[in-house]
This record gives structure tokens, C-alpha cells and sequence, in this order.
């Protein structure tokens, strides 16, 4: 299935892309599909976020030619013996086709493209075995930065989580294999990341066991995997694209 969340009279509401239209829910698709009757195309729909989150749960430091990279940038980084956890909260969520804009006191913003895990269950203690038994799909997402920020405060609390540094979508779908899709990241058409997430040192399926060890995921929840080699920094007038086989196209534009 391919989900997607959209604006509709001012509310949110959750709906099943079919081809080129969205046959709109009466709530999230979690448990399962309530239909309410109603359609329209792609076209016209204003897309939101497709979470409903508690929390993101972001994976630093999960492919090793991003790790060697950082070694530069922050002078901290090493090859993990377990993933390294961070959060983002909701109020860093963006949309797609929305604009990201860091507070003035910001001297260098980055990009990081990443597969998004949604959760449709909750999740406390899952076995590697049944960890994908808890997700309603996948999804493209760009977990923005403010560099400085992160590297000044010694902690990535406040370079992470400044308003809107979270877009996601355009929607998410159970039809692709998380062991094996292509990841790629363009600013202003070049291609800056290119990467497989057969290259992640901890798999989706590993990520949740460890994770759901320590903290409860809420359905609707989200995992930001990690973002491979490739980061760098985006000015006002900027547009960044996240793709993902099999997912589709998440453009930003920076102001």
C-alpha cells in the first residue's frame, strides 16, 4: 500500500494513493483501512508530513563513509560498537514542498538525506525477527542540520531540532524492501549522496530491536536511519531533492 496525509478543509487527514488519486480515511491507517467515501487527484492534494509522531528517532553514524567524514567536521566521530540515538521532536516536522529556514544566529546548514521508518504499532522488546511485522512503511526524509550549532554546543539536541529541520514524505509505502533501496540527494540538480541502504551498518530490522529495548515506539512514530556520505551545506534559494527507489521525490526549498 502507498500512503499519504494531506490538508483537507484545514484538517489533516490520512488517505491510500491508488495510481494518481487518494481515496481519502476517517483516521490512520494503523489498524486498519476506514475509507470515507471520498477521492481526488494527486494533483490537488497539499501534502503533510505521513507520521503521526511522539518522537523521531534518528540513527547517527550508520554508514561508515559518513562516519569518516564527520571525523572532519566534528573531530568526534568513531566507528560505533552499537547505534549511537538521537531525537528529533514534532515541531521539526516539514512537509514536502515546504521551506526550511534556520534562525539568523545559524552559520552553516546542512542536508542529510535518510530512509524514514513509520511505525503502525506499538513497540516495546521486538525480536529482529518481527521487527518489520510493526511498520506501515517507508518513507524519504531530511534530517536538515545547523552544523555549527551541533559542533558549538557539544550535544545535538538544539542543531537538530530547530522548527521544521524534519521534512518527510511524499508519502509511505509497505511496497519496497528497507534491506535494498537506492538513496540519492540533489541540491539544485547535482547529485551530492549516493548511497544503498545495503550499506547501513544497522539494519531497519536490527535498528528497531535495539531501540524498542529502551523506549516504547508509538504507532505513527518515526526511525530516521542515518544518512550516508555525501553532507554539505544549503543557502536561501537552494532545493534539495531526497529520492528513494521505490518511494519517490522529497523537495525542499530553502529560504
Amino acid at each position: 500500500m502507498r500512503y499519504v496525509k494531506l490538508l483537507r478543509n484545514d484538517r489533516e487527514v490520512w488517505g491510500v494513493l491508488q495510481e494518481n488519486e487518494v481515496r481519502t480515511l476517517t483516521k490512520p491507517p494503523f489498524e486498519e483501512l476506514c475509507y470515507d467515501g471520498e477521492s481526488l487527484p494527486l494533483s490537488a492534494c497539499k501534502l503533510v508530513a505521513p507520521c503521526e509522531a511522539t518522537k523521531i528517532v534518528c540513527i547517527g553514524k550508520n554508514y561508515y563513509d559518513h562516519i569518516q567524514e564527520m571525523r572532519s567536521m566534528l573531530d568526534a566521530s568513531h566507528n560505533p560498537e552499537r547505534p549511537t540515538l538521537f531525537l528529533k521532536a514534532p515541531n521539526a516536522l516539514n512537509v514536502p514542498e515546504g521551506q526550511v529556514h534556520a534562525p539568523s544566529f545559524v552559520g552553516r546548514l546542512d542536508y542529510e538525506g535518510e530512509l524514514g521508518v513509520v511505525m503502525k504499532r506499538r513497540a516495546k522488546d521486538v525480536s529482529e525477527e518481527d521487527a518489520l511485522d510493526y511498520v506501515l512503511g517507508y518513507t524519504c526524509l531530511n534530517d536538515v542540520t545547523a552544523r555549527d550549532i551541533q559542533k558549538g554546543d557539544g550535544q545535538w539536541a538544539r542543531g537538530k531540532n530547530m522548527d521544521g529541520f524534519a521534512p518527510m514524505g511524499p508519502l509511505v509505502t509497505d511496497e519496497v524492501d528497507p534491506a535494498h533501496l537506492e538513496i540519492t540527494t540533489r541540491l539544485n540538480g547535482a547529485v551530492v549522496q549516493h548511497s544503498n541502504t545495503e550499506l547501513l551498518i544497522t539494519s531497519v530490522r536490527k535498528t528497531i530491536a535495539f531501540i524498542t529495548a529502551s523506549m516504547t515506539l508509538e504507532p505513527g512514530d518515526v526511525i530516521a536511519t542515518g544518512t550516508p556520505a555525501g553532507v554539505g551545506p544549503m543557502v536561501p534559494g537552494d532545493v534539495v531533492e531526497v529520492e528513494i527507489g521505490g518511494i519517490g521525490i522529497l523537495r525542499n526549498h530553502i529560504v
